[in-house]
């Protein structure tokens, strides 16, 4: 047992003794699959806090031929495979954390130099007899042992593209740590499995990716596994219920990235901490600050300012994600920029209608908190302080209050096209930003002989707070919007709110620039 050669199991055996530990051991069943074949290079890129380096850590676990991992897989899915005992504890495994070396070297140079001395030097310590034609030559070294033994290494490098986010302007090095993993990885036959865990894809120069040997894993395109890519809605509602906790809010806060091979895929880390505490939060922001959202959303890119707005607004925006080169820095357009934040895990991404969406509750409160803090967005970051204030205002049926704050959002969104009921409705769902603690927001809701623009359903545990129905039009009467609510019968899908619904009415008068706004409570009679 080493550092890096054949580290062993404590590091899985730390997580199963854990109080909340999800089994996602099937995974290896797939690396079973593709072991020492052509399909033997996987690179796993997924946010932080997704469970990246436990899994590494399981993988290494299980085959690592210094461990005794038995008893450590008993009872785990992967145990009932049937090439469980074929792989088990069979293998030289070579465990590296690029972050690790980083962190530790003042350069890429140095960095290189050292990982191949290490290994070189534990190589050698488990391999003593083995005739090396060059002792100095990691490359030469891992050749020598295979030809000798005939069985291959399994090689784990978690945190792979620390590189590119520690140095991001740094080409030069970039192209040689690039060069170093091809070297060391690409076509040797003493190669089993590759499995390599970060937040990006691999770097791309131009359309071609520069270790094309890899199947790539990524949030945008996890395909068969991405029921691993975070924990699944039946598992999370199997810790709902042992923890007592709401499974419906479970949902809202973080649910919502979604493939189409597994249509629910919550945060782990944020599930995790909630289940461990009892409390409903915003847990993402012990793991990454807004400063880093806030340096995207600000890139002054033609359409990113619009398309973060309806994103806010609880809108799909369609993009294009095949010109994204893999990096922090290379933008040509704000379609890159999005393609970033999927990879970051602050937008979800529907593969089939190409669509990006904010996942959750707890995301929105990441944007949110961003774009209050950014100089840039002053206007809209007003809109969201208001944002209470019109609700109260609201509730209170204070008509022109609502029609200030509104006409005060208007302004704040003017870079959006205000000529459509469309974007009047993301002035309004963004002017209404702080209705979400208290509501399920539902555009175009159907009901009655109809859809409602906006509905705004109360969550479980705000039973007392009104349901509310928004009807918007342009350049009519506001009293005309809330007629449509009653003749078309849009309350009928809120029957259980019956006795406690706000109908909305707001209007924009493309004249006079201004917004009205009627509001009144539904009667039996009504």
């Amino acid at each position: 047992m080493g550092t890096y050669l054949n580290p062993g199991a404590d590091k899985f055996q730390r997580a199963l003794n854990s109080e909340i530990y999800v089994d996602k051991s099937l995974l290896i069943s797939y690396t079973n699959k593709v072991f020492y074949t052509n399909q033997q290079y996987l690179c796993v890129s997924r946010p932080r806090r997704f469970g990246k380096s436990l899994t590494a850590d399981m993988i290494s676990a299980y085959y690592d031929k210094s461990a005794d991992s038995d008893d450590l897989f008993h009872g785990l899915k992967i145990s009932t495979c049937d090439t469980f005992e074929k792989y088990l504890n069979n293998y030289d495994v070579i465990k590296i954390n690029i972050q690790d070396f980083l962190s530790g070297t003042s350069n890429l140079s140095e960095l290189i130099r050292r990982l191949r001395e290490v290994v070189i030097r534990e190589l050698i310590k488990e391999y003593p007899s083995v005739d090396y034609f060059d002792k100095s030559d990691m490359i030469e070294c891992l050749q020598d042992i295979y030809n000798e033994n005939h069985k291959p290494f399994v090689i784990i490098i978690d945190e792979w593209d620390c590189i590119f986010r520690e140095y991001p302007h740094d080409d030069e090095a970039q192209r040689a740590y690039l060069d170093f993993l091809r070297a060391w990885l690409k076509d040797k036959a003493y190669i089993g499995l590759v499995y390599m865990t970060g937040i990006l894809p691999i770097k791309k120069y131009g359309t071609n990716s520069a270790l094309n040997m890899f199947t790539e894993i990524s949030m945008e395109k996890p395909g068969k596994l991405a029921e691993y890519t975070g924990f699944t809605e039946q598992e999370v509602e199997k810790l709902a219920e042992k923890y007592n906790i709401d499974m419906m809010e479970c949902q809202k806060w973080y649910d919502g990235y979604s493939f189409p091979e597994c249509s629910h895929i919550y945060n782990p880390d944020s599930i995790v901490k909630a289940m461990n505490t009892g409390i409903l939060d915003d847990y993402w922001n012990q793991t990454e600050t807004y400063e880093a959202l806030k340096q995207y959303i600000n890139l002054n890119y033609d359409g990113l300012r619009d398309s973060i707005i309806k994103l806010m607004s609880g809108e799909r925006v369609k993009i294009e994600t095949g010109s994204f080169q893999n990096d922090m820095t290379n933008f040509n357009n704000s379609d890159d920029v999005m393609t970033l934040l999927i990879h970051l895990g602050y937008l979800g991404y529907d593969y089939t209608n190409g669509e990006v969406f904010i996942p959750n509750r707890e995301i929105m409160k990441e944007f949110a908190t961003a774009i209050v803090a950014n100089k840039g967005w002053n206007e809209i970051a007003d809109a969201i302080k208001d944002s209470d204030s019109l609700l109260s205002a609201t509730w209170n049926f204070d008509e022109s209050l609502v029609a200030e704050y509104l006409s005060k959002a208007h302004f704040e969104t003017s870079t959006l096209q205000y000529n459509d009921e469309n974007a009047l409705s993301y002035t309004v769902s963004l002017a209404y930003f702080s209705a979400r603690k208290y509501y399920t927001v539902v555009r175009e809701l159907p009901s009655g002989k109809g859809f409602a623009d906006l509905a705004f359903v109360p969550r479980r545990n705000c039973p007392d707070k009104p349901a509310m129905i928004v009807e918007l039009k342009w350049d009519k009467a506001a009293s005309t919007a809330i007629n449509q609510i009653r003749e078309k019968n849009y309350p009928r899908s809120l029957q259980d709110y019956r006795d406690n619904i706000i109908l909305v009415g707001i209007v924009y008068d493309r004249k006079t620039k201004e917004h009205k706004c009627k509001i009144e409570k539904l009667t039996e009679q009504a």
